[in-house]
């Protein structure tokens, strides 16, 4: 393992191709670290390709909390000015400032939305069947464990100390948290009037926030009208 104590004598470091991410040559489980450091990206990737073709309101203010976050981190970065453990180490880095880290505050945000989206969010909850609220639960230990894997990478590959991980796991929490009921409280509110703006209107941009479980509804939808024009084609043909 790459140790914060092995600094002095940097080990030998592969980048993952086209990315900027650097693991110990030969290192099987820093390979692995490495490419769970990407996940951000990924799930950067998957946001807009859901705002693209979803064009759900409440999706495209997740994404500007991510961003929001994103933006925070960097002020806190260039305000405490603290430099990353192992100075030289690495020499593709964005920023040469650590506290707090990037990644770990991206990945604690989206996991303490997404957990207060699962569990207050679709709020049938109560009325759930088991078989919806084991889903749930899998589903946050899958994020939590994504969570927990981004941060400790970052401390393994030599890119932030614990501290810088810690501090920057708990801004994006906090961040987290007050987006969540920020959007709740004040924006959802507001959802059906901006799904109603004519420029809404005319990308096609539309609120679901009173539909509790929006994948059940689509495939309940997208079946019967299927099944309507199945009927009709076959109708016409007869």
């Amino acid at each position: 393992m790459a140790a914060v104590e092995e600094c002095s004598v940097p080990p030998r470091w592969r980048s993952i191709s086209l990315t900027h991410v650097e693991y110990p040559q030969g290192d099987l489980t820093g390979e692995l670290l490495a490419y769970s450091s990407l996940l951000p990206i990924f799930i950067l990737v998957g946001f807009v390709t859901l705002i693209v073709f979803k064009r759900e309101l409440h999706t495209i203010s997740f994404f500007g909390g991510l961003i929001l976050n994103e933006g925070v981190n960097w002020v806190l970065k260039h305000i405490l000015r603290e430099p990353r453990p192992c100075e030289g180490a690495h020499v593709t880095l964005t920023t040469e400032y650590g506290m707090p880290s990037s990644h770990s505050q991206f990945i604690w945000f989206f996991f303490v939305y997404s957990f207060l989206f699962l569990y207050l969010r679709m709020h049938q909850t109560n009325n759930a069947k088991c078989l919806e609220l084991l889903w749930r639960h899998i589903l946050s230990i899958c994020l939590l464990t994504v969570a927990f894997s981004v941060s400790y990478s970052r401390v393994y590959l030599l890119y932030h100390s614990w501290s810088q991980v810690i501090y920057g796991g708990v801004a994006g929490s906090i961040i987290g948290v007050f987006w969540f009921f920020f959007t709740q409280e004040l924006l959802t509110p507001l959802f059906p009037k901006i799904a109603a703006w004519p420029i809404s209107e005319f990308f096609l941009i539309r609120d679901t926030s009173l539909i509790p479980n929006i994948l059940w509804f689509e495939y309940t939808v997208t079946r019967s009208e299927a099944r309507n024009r199945q009927r009709k084609l076959g109708t016409k043909l007869q």
